[in-house]
């Protein structure tokens, strides 16, 4: 049997065949067993024994006589049926006898006739038979028909016989020729050494071969009819006639049982049976049924190991570890009523794999039968066209300049563009069929191979029928006879794809090369809009109040360099002082842009001297009516130094962090949604009160982001950082956090540290 990759695959291949192994053990043993029990049931009725007792009274004389129990059997049913001289079979209490000699024949054929009784139905009991009883008396095949009314008959089961040949006798009418009439009629057999008189038509290899035509006759009813065939003429003595009819018995026995279906084997069997390499015929029950085994031919039989299946219908008992592989591609012939092809099952190699399936072929028959095809080894003309196949568009050819012709493989048509039904073209030939730029081309390929006689390539422009044209790449070999070159043989690729992708891949480098030119003008703009938008402040600035102000901007990775974050501290005619930090969302010049658009919306809003939140509010409609579906996150604070008091409002931003008395502490921020995703929302506001040496920290997610953490590490890593340099200057407080930072997302990042130094105004009481 085939087998599948590795261990798992040589188990279940052992299983199987231990499986098969123990069916057919099992109905020899019922064969046997059946004999055994004919036998103990005749010792019961001629001794008046009980049936355990009969059994052991059966053991004891084959001990005593020196035969088998099946041996003593055989006789003893064969005596009671008449077919051998009577046995004397001694009671319990008398001493044995030697038995008298008996017929191996005999014997041979009560075992055949116990098979046949075992059988399943009437084809099995036809085997049983043949192989077992008639074949040994130089037999060939045996039919079996049924009586089925109207003086007609019904094949009900045969063995040695083709399918095709079964298939013309499946019914025999009552005008059926004369040797079967006469023997229905008068019910006695028809004993033809030499084959019907008169060259009657009868089954059989030739009209003067011998046939035995016995009725089937059970309880004064004729039943049906049966035939056996010789391959030529025989002599049917007494002893054979004796012989047939006591096998024939059994087949009536059979008959007179329950009626079993006939098998209908298609005619395309015989076909099959006459190939030399492996074959097997599948029916599939309805649309989603399992495909079942009908037939195997010769091959078949052998490549399985010789492995025999009764029923002939499971497929996985048959090929148990590629009857899935086998299933999909019937499916598959079935629904697109084409041949599959599979190079071979299992698909790949493994280590301890059995012997494979090699180029199967799965072709439909009809609606619901078909044929797969394999080998066992490999076919070197098979596994080149495999390869060619192998190869997108390449196609074998061979021209003969003597004669011969010019033969294509067959995906040199689909090159050319015409039917399998039209003829080759030859090299020499072609010129009718090239672009007329390559005449050339073709005459100094030509020339190579003729007159210098070496292999030479050429790259040809092929018009197919349509108009297109096709580019061929042509190697060939001169084919040489003495120092004649008598044809030529080589490869036809198309290149068509690989010259279109060559002449797209130049276009696209220069189309490349002028997008990265204009992407570098883009980012250069953009960092100067940037620089001058958003100036990095490397000192520190002191405002009104006690404040100090540090910021710092690191841009985003080297591939973007420039993006959205913006910050933001102004001192407003109020007294008061706008602190702002924010981030867009993307990178690049669309990002600047929308950035300095919401950092100067910020700053002219500020000077209407309305709370925070309104700015946001007003911030959020400057998106959406500006930003393009552009969305940001920003923080928008107020401070008073009369009072020291921070009012702030967050659109979707990061807390912040009030380091106080060495302590670092986030400030946690309303649960407002970012700016440019809902119109009219309402933000809220904080307040926070300040002190001297408080700093305050405002950042964007550069600083603390990572690719794959949450927030919640990168926020708790600022904070103990932050206190580690608590009692830093303000811009050493703000290098050392941006050298410190924890984001890993390669973003911008943008800090602002203000900290209320000691000329801040005391406390109101």
């Amino acid at each position: 049997m085939t087998s599948s990759a590795g261990p798992s695959g040589a188990r279940t291949q052992s299983a199987y065949a231990d499986l098969a192994a123990e069916n057919r053990r099992l109905r020899a043993e019922a064969a046997h067993r059946h004999l055994l029990d004919l036998a103990t049931g005749v010792l019961s009725a001629q001794l008046h024994l009980p049936l355990p007792d009969a059994t052991e009274h059966l053991d004891s004389l084959a001990r005593a006589t020196g035969l088998s129990v099946a041996d003593i059997a055989a006789d003893i049913v064969n005596a009671v049926a008449g077919d051998a001289p009577a046995v004397t079979v001694p009671s319990p209490e008398a001493a044995p006898v030697p038995a008298p000699a008996r017929s191996e024949e005999a014997r041979r054929e009560r075992r055949a006739a116990a098979a046949a009784e075992t059988a399943d139905t009437v084809g099995e009991a036809a085997r049983a038979l043949l192989e077992g009883g008639l074949a040994p008396l130089g037999a060939d095949s045996l039919w079996l028909w049924r009586s089925a009314g109207s003086r007609s008959l019904r094949l009900a089961g045969q063995a040695g016989v083709g399918a095709s040949e079964a298939a013309a006798w499946q019914w025999l009418p009552p005008a059926v020729s004369e040797p079967f009439r006469s023997v229905l009629a008068e019910g006695t057999p028809a004993w033809l050494d030499e084959g019907p008189p008169g060259g009657e038509p009868l089954p059989g290899p030739s009209p003067d071969a011998a046939r035995a035509l016995v009725p089937l006759r059970r309880h004064g009813t004729t039943l049906g009819l049966a035939l056996v065939g010789w391959p030529g003429t025989a002599v049917l003595d007494a002893p054979v006639r004796r012989a047939i009819t006591g096998l024939l018995e059994v087949a009536a026995t059979v008959l007179d049982g329950a009626d079993s279906p006939q098998s209908a084997t298609p005619v395309l069997a015989d076909v099959l049976d006459a190939l030399v390499h492996p074959a097997m015929l599948l029916r599939t029950h309805g649309r989603s049924g399992t495909p079942t085994v009908e037939h195997l031919n010769e091959a078949a039989v052998a490549a399985l190991d010789g492995a025999e299946f009764p029923d002939l219908g499971s497929l996985t008992l048959a090929f148990p570890l590629v009857h899935k592989d086998l299933a999909r591609l019937v499916r598959l012939a079935e629904r697109s009523a084409r041949t599959q092809r599979a190079a071979r099952l299992p698909a790949a190699a493994q280590p301890g794999e059995g012997v494979p399936l090699i180029d199967v072929r799965v072709l439909p028959c009809g609606e619901e039968r078909s044929v797969v095809l394999w080998h066992t080894a490999g076919d070197p003309r098979l596994a080149t066209d495999r390869a060619v196949a192998q190869l997108q568009g390449v196609a074998t050819f061979q021209d003969s300049l003597t004669g011969g012709g010019t033969v294509w493989s067959e995906q040199a048509y689909a090159l050319f563009g015409v039917g399998r039904d039209e003829p080759p073209v030859p090299l020499l030939g072609m010129r009718g069929r090239l672009h007329r730029g390559d005449g050339e081309a073709l005459t100094e390929l030509l020339r190579t191979l003729t007159e210098r006689q070496t292999g030479a390539h050429a790259v040809l422009r092929i018009v197919v029928p349509g108009g297109a044209v096709r580019h061929l790449r042509v190697a060939a070999q001169p084919l040489l006879e003495g120092t004649a070159v008598t044809g030529f043989a080589g490869v036809y690729q198309d290149v068509s794809d690989s010259l279109r992708t060559e002449a797209a891949l130049t276009a696209t480098f220069d189309h490349l090369t002028e997008v990265r030119n204009q992407a570098e003008m883009r980012r250069q703009l953009a960092l100067q809009l940037q620089q001058a938008i958003v100036p990095e402040v490397p000192g520190v600035q002191e405002l009104t109040g006690g404040l100090e102000v540090a910021v710092r901007y690191r841009p985003a990775a080297e591939e973007y360099q420039v993006g959205g974050d913006w910050y933001d501290v102004l001192p407003l005619p109020s007294g008061k002082i706008l602190v702002a930090v924010g981030d867009i969302a993307g990178h690049g010049i669309d990002s600047v842009t929308g950035m300095v658009a919401l950092r100067n919306a910020g700053r002219a809003l500020a000077f209407t001297g309305h709370p925070p939140r309104r700015l946001m509010g007003w911030l959020n409609e400057v998106t959406l009516r500006t930003g393009n579906g552009t969305t940001a996150t920003a923080v928008c604070a107020l401070y008073d130094p009369e009072d020291r008091a921070l009012h702030w409002s967050s659109a979707g931003h990061l807390p912040l962090l009030l380091i106080r008395d060495g302590r670092a502490q986030l400030l946690d921020p309303p649960q407002d949604i970012l700016l440019g995703a809902l119109p009219s929302f309402a933000y809220q506001e904080r307040r926070t009160m300040l002190r001297r040496g408080d700093t305050l920290l405002l950042y964007t997610d550069g600083l603390v982001e990572r690719r794959h953490d949450g927030l919640g590490s990168g926020l708790l890593e600022l904070a103990a950082a932050a206190e580690g340099l608590a009692d830093q200057p303000v811009d050493r407080l703000v290098d050392g956090l941006l050298g410190a930072a924890a984001g890993d997302t390669d973003d911008d990042t943008s800090i602002v540290v203000v900290r209320l130094g000691d000329e801040a105004p005391d406390e109101e009481s």
